[in-house]
């Protein structure tokens, strides 16, 4: 086995190393620049925080809130539809790794700069199923959690007083839902950029420099950034913490 894992060893270059490196340093760093942001430079998942909290606030002003039921289904629509294209993508990797030597010959007839034994392709296409398995285990805690956000929902009174401190949980369930959901995003993204170590090691760099980019310009340079920045109920993000 020792033997086996030296082997391997030796068939990934050191660029390669670099470019799995950097994958994957992008892949967490980003998470940490985007819901750990200032408040002096939002993301725009810290801003939605704040609108989510105000939603849960305006809920309990509705004695019939069949908007705000129909607006998380939505919510939990969405969930499960990337839950699906998860399961497919995971499904389809694994198929991919039963096939790694057709797939190693037509790279080599395609062009001998990506020729590689066949262990090499295996770990490429393993590193995106495993990408993919963290987006779909997200997906399926942020779908659960938009499940217990609308079960508090439901036991929110009416009253503005009493109904207040559970407005505020359901809020919180909703934000912490959102998050799980968008962590599962990003990992889709990074999983697509993956997808190009197939095409060697500078192509896995291009393509997670442009994914980083892409995800940086939709965060902090977007026009819905700016609309949320303008007027409205939150100008701010809330704390990074519920209020004990």
């Amino acid at each position: 086995m020792l033997d086996a894992a030296s082997r391997f060893l030796t068939l990934i270059s050191p660029l390669d190393w670099v470019a799995v490196a950097l994958l994957l340093a992008a892949w967490g760093g980003t998470g940490l620049l985007v819901e750990r942001a200032g408040v002096a430079t939002p993301s725009t998942n810290m801003l939605m925080r704040g609108y989510r909290l105000a939603w849960m606030r305006e809920m309990v002003k509705r004695d019939v809130r069949i908007f705000d039921a129909n607006i998380l289904q939505s919510l939990r629509d969405g969930a499960s539809f990337f839950i699906s294209a998860c399961m497919i993508g995971i499904g389809g990797g694994v198929a991919l790794l039963g096939q790694t030597d057709r797939l190693a010959s037509f790279a080599a007839d395609l062009s001998p700069a990506i020729a590689a034994p066949r262990v090499v392709w295996e770990a490429k296409i393993l590193l995106v199923v495993l990408i993919l398995a963290s987006a779909f285990l997200k997906f399926i805690w942020a779908h659960r959690l938009f499940g217990y956000c609308a079960i508090v929902m439901a036991a929110t009174p009416s009253d503005v007083v009493s109904g207040s401190p559970m407005a505020e949980k359901a809020g919180w369930l909703n934000i912490y839902a959102a998050r799980s959901f968008n962590r599962g995003l990003r990992a889709v993204y990074f999983a697509l950029a993956a997808l190009a170590w197939l095409l060697g090691p500078l192509a896995l760099i291009v393509a997670t420099l442009a994914t980083l980019s892409t995800l940086w310009r939709r965060e902090y340079a977007s026009h819905s950034r700016e609309v949320l920045l303008g007027s409205g109920p939150v100008s701010a993000p809330p704390p990074a913490r519920p209020p004990e």
